[in-house]
């Protein structure tokens, strides 16, 4: 005797050997034998062999009519070998009765099983949108081969370009046009982004960083809406000084200026001059709300996307021939000594004689220039003083880091800063620690320190630079963070730092301004007119919300600086470049800051000199391949100390940043010396 049975849903043929109750021990054709239990046994036969029957089983299945079927069988339940009878017109053979159930097996949408060989057929309505969907799946299938062939031969389907960014970066995985990329994207052996580079959707490896950046960050655009421009207010009495500001060509949000007063005393009064939005902008306005959804100007070469409207950036800039409204911090200096007799904060209006541009003084403005009083220049005199006093600000801190156990900064890197024209990108070598840049920096972090101790003395909370050991003790690696109350930050050597020179450009600034300004004008009343009180949950938001979106913006940057470093090898026809070495596999070349890991390099010495042959680069990844192929018996570049040193430290106090990790720029140029890169300012 034979059996036809179900075993885990699929259904099998083969001889009884044996049978023990309401067991059979079963030998299948493969040889193989199983134990089935009775109720699972469907069909019993003699005739045909269990091998032929189930091959018959499969034929008669396959030309079942299963409309004609469904309407045999009515709407009650039933039996297969009852419908057998209906629809063959006669008791089922068994390789008929098998072929049955096969069908009705095979046909969930027509019949729906209720057991062991029993079925019932579905409701009409259910079975007509059940076939509606199969007839739209087809119809589907057809559609996306056809957009898989189009994409196969270099053509965006016309349903799919104007949601290229949405199927890059969220895509819904159920459509077909998401399915028809994937699909031809493996049939070519690439990946979707360079698909949709290879067929328009995407004009170039910079528009698909961009867009990545964009889509995530500024899913609505990056314009702004309509708003109004706020006034200052227009009773702000005029300073009696002649104020400057030294910035990079590109930049356009002017934040700080300068100026020097020498008085009848032999003292010297140094104004340092901060554009002052603060004093139009009000928290939870209109701008406001602007503001604090971007937090802060992203900053990338060749281009910006600024934080304010450039309506409201022209308002408050430091621009050169007008009375700007300012907060200016004004300290009374004792030349022979540098001492700091008084500082005094007030909001006025500050007239800017002049912009002085890096590009036109830098060769001009050197450190022996300045120390002998050589040479010609704007403002020659007040840049003397002020370069003797940053000498002296810099002294300070250097020995306040000793104190906190850190070694001095170095200043003996060299930076790079990036200019793009016309999709041409220059990149320009600037040592670290130049003359200009040294007097910014540390006349910034002197006004945020001072500003910083203001709030704390005041009783009124701001937004504080933090830096110090971590959880672990005194020998925890150092950690930079971001509070709402006074703390060192080690790595300036400083005991308190607010960010508050760049209001126009970081949104923690314009709210630190805010601050100060309750206490420049309230004095001990401040706390309690101040926007933002201790314990203020939305301080803590805002400082949660700008630590976020300044990583994120910063991770942009440094994706764009070392896509237009790949560009650069292209533009320049780079075929062999020396580098140096960075530690184990890590190098960096000499001519632009562009990081690379040469995988089984030898062990060599940091700032070992090397000679690389270019394999090949993708703009797409940003991935850079090379080879070693020389050692150079110079000595290791010692620009390469600090890095050793300061492994760990954010160094906001020298002029860039330097981030020691495979596929990152290593060197960013900074605007006001301390942390916002003016390479990328508007080009």
């Amino acid at each position: 005797m034979n059996v036809f049975f179900e075993e885990s849903g699929d259904f099998k043929v083969g001889t009884v050997l044996s049978q023990a109750g309401e067991a059979y021990q079963v030998e299948l054709p493969s040889g193989k034998r199983s134990k089935v239990k009775g109720k699972d046994v469907l069909i019993q036969f003699d005739k045909p062999e269990p091998e032929a029957l189930l091959g018959a089983a499969k034929g008669i299945a396959a030309e079942v009519d299963l409309d004609f079927l469904w309407e045999v069988a009515g709407q009650e339940e039933f039996g297969f070998m009852e419908l057998g009878a209906e629809y063959f017109g006669h008791a089922p053979l068994p390789s008929e009765a098998a072929g049955l159930v096969l069908a009705l097996h095979a046909a969930p949408i027509y019949f729906h099983k209720k057991g062991r060989g029993r079925y019932k057929a579905a409701p009409e309505q259910t079975l007509k949108a059940a076939l509606a969907g199969i007839e739209k799946k087809k119809q589907q299938a057809i559609v996306q081969a056809a957009y898989v062939d189009e994409l196969k031969a270099g053509k965006l389907p016309q349903a799919m370009q104007p949601i290229v960014h949405q199927l890059l970066f969220k895509p819904d995985k159920n459509t077909i046009e998401y399915k028809a990329l994937e699909a031809a994207a493996s049939e070519l052996q690439t990946t979707a982004p360079r698909l949709m580079l290879r067929t328009g959707g995407l004009a170039s490896p910079k528009e698909l960083h961009m867009s990545r950046f964009l889509f995530e960050h500024f899913p609505r655009g990056a314009g702004f809406p309509q708003l109004e421009v706020p006034q200052a207010p227009g009773d702000l009495p005029l300073a009696d000084v002649t104020a400057f500001s030294i910035d990079d060509v590109t930049t356009t949000e002017i934040d700080d200026a300068m100026s020097v007063v020498w008085l009848d005393d032999g003292t010297v009064q140094v104004g340092i001059h901060i554009a002052a939005p603060g004093l139009a902008i009000r928290p939870d306005d209109a701008i406001d709300k602007v503001a604090r959804a971007r937090m802060s100007t992203v900053y990338m070469p060749g281009d910006k996307i600024t934080m304010l409207p450039d309506e409201v950036v022209d308002a408050f800039t430091l621009a050169e021939g007008k009375d700007c409204p300012a907060l200016s911090l004004y300290a009374v200096l004792n030349p022979a000594d540098w001492s700091v007799l008084s500082t005094a904060t007030r909001a006025e209006r500050v007239p800017i004689k002049r912009n002085l541009r890096l590009n036109e003084i830098d060769a001009v403005v050197t450190e022996e220039a300045l120390n002998a009083g050589s040479g010609e220049y704007e403002h020659k005199k007040e840049l003397g003083l002020l370069w003797q006093w940053a000498l002296h600000l810099e002294a300070g801190r250097m020995k306040k880091r000793e104190a906190f156990g850190l070694k001095p900064e170095q200043a003996n890197r060299v930076d790079f800063n990036f200019y793009v024209e016309d999709d041409v990108v220059s990149i320009v070598r600037r040592k670290r620690g130049a003359p200009l840049d040294k007097i910014v920096a540390e006349l910034m972090i002197f006004a945020n320190s001072t500003w910083g101790k203001l709030l704390h003395d005041s009783g009124v909370p701001g937004i504080y630079r933090s830096q110090g050991p971590g959880a672990g003790g005194w020998n925890a690696k150092i950690q930079v963070r971001m509070v709402t109350h006074a703390a060192p930050h080690q790595g300036l050597g400083v005991d308190q730092y607010a960010w508050s020179t760049s209001p126009l450009r970081r949104y923690t600034d314009l709210v630190n301004q805010w601050q100060i300004l309750a206490c420049a004008s309230h004095g001990v009343t401040a706390p309690l007119v101040a926007p933002f009180k201790h314990r203020d949950a939305t301080l803590f938001s805002i400082v949660s919300a700008f630590d976020a979106a300044y990583a994120a913006y910063n991770d942009f940057q440094q994706n764009m600086e070392r896509y237009w470093c790949l560009r650069w090898l292209g533009q320049e026809h780079a075929k062999q470049v020396d580098a140096v070495v960075l530690k184990d596999e890590v190098v960096r070349l000499v001519e632009i800051p562009l990081v690379a890991r040469l995988a089984g390099m030898p062990q060599l010495a940091r700032g070992a000199q090397v000679r690389l042959d270019i394999v090949r680069w993708d703009e797409v990844d940003l991935s850079l391949e090379a080879r070693l192929l020389e050692v150079a018996a110079q000595a290791p570049d010692a620009s390469l100390e600090l890095e050793e040193e300061e492994e760990g430290d954010t160094g906001e106090a020298a002029l860039a940043e330097v981030v020691e990790a495979e596929g990152v720029v290593a060197a960013v140029t900074t605007e006001d010396g301390v942390e916002v890169p003016a390479n990328a300012g508007t080009a």
